[in-house]
């Protein structure tokens, strides 16, 4: 008894001292994470306010992600196709083409972070409507309350993005911010698949109604409602929340404008102004524009060249992005005979990609601005789109996972690295107080084109199944193969867009922002002054 006394007694402690030296690598090992992550958001409070709006984004996509996850179950146990499938897609993008305009109004004139709460919280009772849906009508009607609600969410995230960060650095934000919406896209293949598999599809969309309950929650807590027009932007090492100008005694701040009457070297500002580019004088604001009804400042915006150019390439990109998140997952099961836990962690793999291409190429166009190309960030997006494409070409003409997996991860690339500059592009063209409904203009489009895209691929797949000129094979996803060669077009067309037209546009159309900015900003403070 002694011997197994002493036996077990060193086991405890052997255990106790293995746990100790976990939880010592664990305190170790968690705060130089935390502290790497400061460092490349520029500080704490930074940090906090990537994370949220990230977060709001990731949440979105990994709904739309979660149908396509579980497109193998809905088809048996609602007895639908592939056409049935992209239409739960449609209707919440359809419906949110309709009302993204109504909330980009409510952007510009309301408390932002309040509306975001709210339209969290109704999202999340939404998707549980989804789950407990009985039929396939019932789960079509809370997919069209879903995207009634998820359009308050772009408007909102891109005009804070732009009150928060300065011009110079809008790139790498948006990078950041959007990699949340693509992990978004992983959570909903990997783990909404996975959950599905385990226990049902059901399951998958109550999880992700309780992370959105707990996201409104600490939205509601934590994130600051900034002062309009970047008079709150937060400078790099900031641990404190955003302090508004009008609380500075008067006086600019040092980092209170994304538009000093300094422009700062390599700036785009000082881009503009070394090559004395002049802007369109007709354009040029000189009262703000905040008061400008709906109908007024939606001609405004498209009356703007390059605004246009950026609209068309982002729905193109996107249109053809929803339909490799609604059917990619589909495509690998049918195509390489892949099961669904291993399909689904298979495209998650590929669709990291999206996720490099998105915190590289938005570093890369603010540095390209920075070394003096003012281009920079439309040869950015342009040619992310063009790669894209040919990654893709040759991909899908592939009939190797191991050539067809590593060409799709360069895809990805592509794909989600031309968001962060295109982003960042519209707001160096358009007023501040125009962001929210500029976004809305943007984003009806992008809804749009996305809402027709996830029946259209279904609808050339079913047509295009058994067709031996435009497929490798005819064998398995024959058809969902067709279909996403034929609409290889639409990115060939955004990096078109981009190269051919607003890339000429794009300098004199951000001079005409920064003098409409400074009209605006010197009335403002005139009307105070006299007040």
């Amino acid at each position: 008894m002694a011997v197994a006394f002493a036996k077990t007694r060193s086991g405890m402690q052997s255990r106790g001292s293995q746990g100790r030296c976990v939880t010592m690598t664990s305190n170790w090992f968690a705060p130089r994470i935390e502290a790497s992550l400061e460092s490349l958001a520029g500080g704490r409070a930074r940090l906090k306010i990537i994370v949220l709006l990230a977060g709001v984004l990731a949440l979105n996509s990994a709904d739309m992600a979660t149908i396509g996850a579980v497109a193998m179950q809905l088809k048996h146990a609602l007895h639908v196709n592939d056409v049935q499938i992209g239409l739960l897609v449609t209707v919440s993008t359809a419906i949110g083409a309709v009302v993204t305009l109504p909330f980009g109004v409510l952007t510009d004139r309301v408390n932002r972070s309040r509306i975001l709460v709210a339209a969290m919280t109704v999202w999340s009772l939404a998707l549980l409507l989804s789950g407990f849906s009985t039929s396939y009508t019932m789960l079509l009607l809370s997919r069209l309350l879903l995207g009634a609600i998820v359009s308050a969410a772009t408007p909102i995230v891109v005009s804070l993005t732009g009150d928060f960060f300065a011009a110079a650095e809008r790139g790498r934000i948006f990078g950041y911010i959007l990699a949340g919406e693509l992990l978004g896209v992983a959570v909903g293949f990997l783990l909404s698949g996975n959950i599905a598999a385990l226990l049902s599809w059901r399951a998958a969309f109550w999880l992700l109604a309780l992370i959105g309950l707990v996201l409104s929650a600490v939205i509601w807590r934590y994130l600051p409602e900034p002062e309009r027009g970047g008079q709150s932007i937060m400078p790099r090492g900031a641990d404190d929340e955003p302090v508004p100008s009008s609380a500075q005694s008067g006086t600019e701040s040092e980092h209170s404008g994304e538009r000093p009457d300094i422009p700062e070297s390599g700036s785009i500002e000082a881009l503009i102004s070394a090559d004395n580019i002049q802007p369109h004088e007709a354009q040029a604001l000189s009262e703000d524009a905040g008061s400008m009804s709906l109908w007024q400042a939606v001609r405004y915006v498209l009356s703007i060249r390059t605004f246009r150019s950026l609209v068309i390439a982002s729905g193109l990109g996107y249109f053809y992005f929803t339909g490799l998140r609604t059917f990619a997952l589909l495509y690998m099961r049918e195509t390489f005979g892949l099961g669904q836990a291993l399909s689904s962690t298979i495209s998650v793999l590929i669709g990291s990609g999206a996720i490099v291409g998105v915190l590289l190429a938005g570093r890369i166009g603010d540095r390209l601005i920075h070394h003096g190309l003012l281009t920079g960030r439309i040869h950015v997006g342009a040619w992310a789109y063009l790669i894209a494409a040919g990654a893709l070409l040759a991909g899908l003409l592939g009939t190797s996972l191991y050539i067809t997996g590593p060409l799709f991860f360069m895809a990805a690339m592509g794909v989600g690295g031309a968001n962060p500059s295109v982003d960042a592009a519209r707001l160096d063209v358009i007023h501040s107080s125009l962001w929210g409904r500029a976004e809305g203009v943007r984003a009806s489009l992008r809804y749009a084109l996305s809402a027709v895209a996830a029946p259209l691929f279904g609808f050339l797949s079913s047509q295009f199944g058994h067709a031996h000129s435009l497929t490798v094979s005819t064998g398995n996803g024959a058809g969902l193969r067709a279909a996403m060669l034929i609409l290889l077009v639409t990115l060939v067309a955004a990096g078109l867009v981009l190269l051919l037209q607003g890339r000429k546009t794009y300098p004199r159309d951000v001079a005409t922002a920064i003098v409409s900015e400074r009209a605006t900003r010197n009335t403002s403070s005139h009307k105070h002054a006299k007040t």
